[in-house]
């Protein structure tokens, strides 16, 4: 199954078996519980990891002690793709939301494969450049839109990662505590928690701790625009 998942990312693809297989046998298991620190923002950025299980979060912290969640990523997901292209500290620290399973590519072996498949690199372009899309998406909605257009939004995103049909909508397992959905959003936890409940008055959602079943997904695709 962990082999399946890693194989989906783009530093594979278009490959032949042979080479794939080739270097997947290079790759490193990292087996993270909850709460564990991948690297540290500021640390070297000299490898690439691929989300096999389990989520990973991307998050920085202010001079004064505030944190900024920028982004959960799932299975299939590759982290560190930046530092093939511009080698440098690390911009954000990775941490496990969940237990997790995490396959590691040294710089060595990646700078090799591409080198000696020269394609690839449009595959890793295109996945920075979707990242890079969605940062800027970001920062927009943090100049133009209100708290709860981010709320919906974040949990459309969440949806697209993780969620899974129920009876009664999409079921989005996304094990953030109210203080890092909050921080994924950047407003306080007394203000998402907020736009949420009047979500579930509304019928929009419904909350289930670490989970949420969107019952209504196109009007919260109208309030998040």
């Amino acid at each position: 199954m962990d082999q399946t998942v890693v194989l989906s990312a783009p530093l594979f693809a278009g490959m032949d078996d042979a080479e794939v297989q080739a270097l997947y046998a290079t790759m490193t298991p990292i087996d993270m519980a909850r709460g564990d620190i991948l690297f540290h923002e500021g640390d070297p950025g000299t490898t690439l990891y691929v989300i096999a299980r389990g989520k990973i979060k991307l998050g920085t912290r202010a001079s004064d002690g505030r944190e900024n969640l920028l982004a959960v990523l799932g299975e299939g997901e590759m982290i560190g793709e930046l530092c093939l292209f511009d080698p440098g500290p690390r911009t954000a620290t990775a941490s496990a939301v969940v237990e997790s399973v995490i396959y590691e590519l040294g710089h060595d072996a990646m700078v090799e494969w591409i080198n000696e498949h020269p394609a690839v690199a449009t595959h890793l372009l295109a996945a920075l450049a979707h990242r890079l899309r969605r940062t800027n998406e970001a920062l927009a909605d943090l100049v133009f839109s209100d708290v709860p257009g981010r709320v919906a939004k974040a949990l459309l995103d969440l949806s697209d990662r993780f969620g899974e049909p129920s009876e009664h909508g999409v079921r989005v397992a996304h094990d953030l505590t109210q203080e890092e959905l909050a921080q994924l959003v950047g407003a306080s936890r007394e203000t998402v928690n907020k736009a949420l409940a009047d979500f579930a008055a509304r019928g929009w959602v419904h909350r289930e701790g670490r989970a949420i079943v969107l019952l209504d997904i196109d009007r919260l695709q109208r309030r998040a625009r």
